[in-house]
């Protein structure tokens, strides 16, 4: 069944919040725009020349990551991302579009476009997540091909870390992980997607933050949208994206509202945290922004006539 004539049956469910006049938000927008975690420049360059072409939002923004995971240089995403524990490359990924509809695969083996797979399981079935083999055979019925992901590089990097077997997540490691994209269309709508291969050396099974809906990534099309980054159990157990958000309902900034976020995950730590987590956002009056625990995070800006790219506001200095 088409994903959105069974989500039509559903009941039309009104909310108001006291808290901020919604009003303010559904006045006219800029133009279009796109944004994406760390320098993606081209990926969010993609996605803005693809929605300029009449595709529509929330595909574009898969088009857009769809570069991120065909490059093996990347190795914290799609093909040549850096194995599990036992040498095994497995993806997660997820979109949420400006109606609230949402896909998601897990531990995905096999498959290069994990977004684009998320995309089809929102399309083309009654389900929000697919995991595993389920994700991989439902890739294989969709015309999907299979694809042996551990590139020689990785591989050889793969081999090396089997000498020692230390896992200890690096902050700002090649400075990028994950691949997070958030769009606001012409008319005012919202829509994002997020793809990760994970956490290098990571116990076989494991999924991190990206694939969840709240957690990795949230669009409410009558506020705004966020998208994670970083060491995933943390957004996992804060749903950093949801709560930046409902931050923003209340008439928080883009940045504001992720640097309010973040300090939820400082504060359960006893000590000064020694990870990362990044945190974009934008909100549905064309305001964008994000905020990290250490230095270095970045993202990326795509409208109708430039890219740029934003070094944003942080905690603590990383050394």
């Amino acid at each position: 069944m088409n994903r959105r004539g069974f989500i039509g049956k559903l009941s039309t469910v009104t909310a108001v919040a006291a808290a901020v006049n919604l009003e303010d938000y559904t006045k006219p927008t800029p133009k279009s725009f796109f944004i994406a975690t760390w320098n993606n420049q081209e990926a969010v360059k993609t996605a803005q020349n693809y929605y300029s072409e009449s595709l529509p939002l929330l595909d574009s923004i898969v088009k857009g990551i769809n570069t991120v995971e065909d490059n093996p240089l990347d190795q914290s995403v799609g093909y040549g991302g850096r194995p599990d524990r036992e040498g095994k490359v497995t993806l997660d990924a997820c979109v949420m579009d400006h109606e609230g509809n949402a896909g998601s695969v897990v531990f995905l083996q096999n498959i290069k476009y994990a977004i684009s797979l998320a995309h089809d399981v929102l399309k083309y079935t009654p389900h929000v997540i697919l995991a595993g083999e389920g994700a991989r055979q439902f890739a294989l019925s969709r015309g999907y091909s299979e694809t042996q992901m551990l590139t020689d590089l990785s591989k050889k990097q793969y081999e090396t870390w089997l000498k020692e077997k230390e896992y200890k997540p690096i902050i700002n490691i090649e400075n990028h992980d994950t691949i997070g994209m958030l769009g606001l269309s012409d008319d005012g709508r919202l829509s994002g997607g997020c793809s990760t291969s994970g956490l290098s050396y990571k116990m076989h099974g494991r999924v991190g933050d990206s694939p969840i809906i709240g957690a990795g990534l949230y669009v409410d099309n009558e506020v705004g949208a966020c998208v994670a980054t970083g060491l995933g159990e943390k957004v996992l157990t804060s749903l950093s994206a949801f709560l930046v958000v409902e931050f923003i309902r209340q008439g928080l900034s883009p940045s504001a509202a992720c640097k309010k976020a973040l300090e939820r995950i400082i504060q359960k730590e006893v000590a000064k945290p020694d990870f990362q987590v990044g945190l974009i956002a934008i909100d549905k009056k064309g305001g964008h922004g994000g905020y990290s625990i250490f230095n270095g995070f970045q993202y990326a800006h795509a409208d109708q006539k430039n890219t740029s790219l934003y070094e944003c506001d942080y905690f603590y200095k990383y050394e």
